[in-house]
């Protein structure tokens, strides 16, 4: 190894004497603090771009612009229901109140309905809706008769037809309907019911099943004096203050009718 000189390191010793203390790299650290270096602030992100204003269509426009229902008319919305409701309610027919005969007629005709139907479109015995009673027996005093009598009594007292010989299609024959007869109907004929009975059922077949209007001019007067709820004949007829034998003598009305009703089959009054 190659030992320096002494007077080289003497050299080098002054000179590190002669230096500033932090001109040397032995020295130690300078207690200065560091200036921070302030940081270089981030690239601001760019807003993006407007979308561009679409225009709104012409019925969008005009449910806009087009004027609000006021909020005191949703009170009168919500009651909208109800007024229909009382609406169909006002529409409905009232149902028809049948009273005084006609009413005890509809109860009677349950015996009839098996043979002439519950409507009255006819089966085993003679159809008799539709006007169909009303062209056999103009006069209910005919109709009175028959149904008290029955048929058969008809058929024996050599009486062919019953109700009006004129009739349209035709008499009908005491027999003729499917070889049927008529049942008698009255008490004292061997039936079971009172003369106030059949009248109320032949009231009842007339006015609700054949269709007879008691308003017209033509059913007026039968309907009042026989089938309306105040009918004196048919009040009598329940009281038993009077009878089809009796009744002619009794109601000055029928005085012009010869043989108004009675209990023995007899040929029609005729028109």
């Amino acid at each position: 190894m190659t030992e320096i000189p002494e007077h080289l390191l003497n050299r080098s010793k002054a000179r590190r004497a002669e230096a500033p203390s932090d001109a040397s790299g032995d020295s130690a650290p300078s207690s200065t603090p560091a200036v921070a270096t302030p940081a270089t602030p981030a690239k601001a992100t760019e807003a993006p771009a407007p979308k561009p204003v679409v225009p709104d269509p012409p019925y969008v426009v005009a449910a806009k612009s087009r004027k609000k229902i006021p909020f005191w008319a949703m009170a009168g919305l919500a009651m909208l229901p109800a007024w229909a409701a009382l609406y169909l309610i006002a529409l409905k027919p009232a149902e028809k109140v049948l009273a005084g005969p006609i009413s005890i007629g509809a109860t009677v005709y349950g015996s009839c309905a098996g043979c002439h139907g519950a409507d009255g479109a006819g089966g085993a015995g003679r159809v008799l809706y539709q006007g169909e009673v009303l062209k056999t027996f103009p006069h209910i005093e005919d109709m009175l008769n028959f149904v008290y009598s029955g048929s058969q009594k008809y058929a024996a007292a050599d009486i062919k037809t019953y109700g009006d010989p004129n009739r349209e299609g035709g008499a009908h024959a005491t027999l003729s309907y499917n070889g049927n007869p008529m049942p008698m109907q009255g008490e004292k004929a061997g039936g079971a019911l009172t003369e106030a009975e059949i009248l109320s059922v032949v009231c009842y077949t007339r006015y609700e099943k054949s269709g007879a209007d008691p308003k017209s001019e033509e059913w007026a007067e039968e309907y009042e004096a026989w089938c309306s709820p105040e009918s004196e004949i048919f009040l009598g007829l329940e009281a038993g203050s009077t009878s089809f034998d009796t009744i002619e003598k009794d109601f000055a009305m029928l005085a012009a009718k010869p043989g108004a009703v009675g209990t023995e089959p007899r040929a029609s009054i005729g028109k």
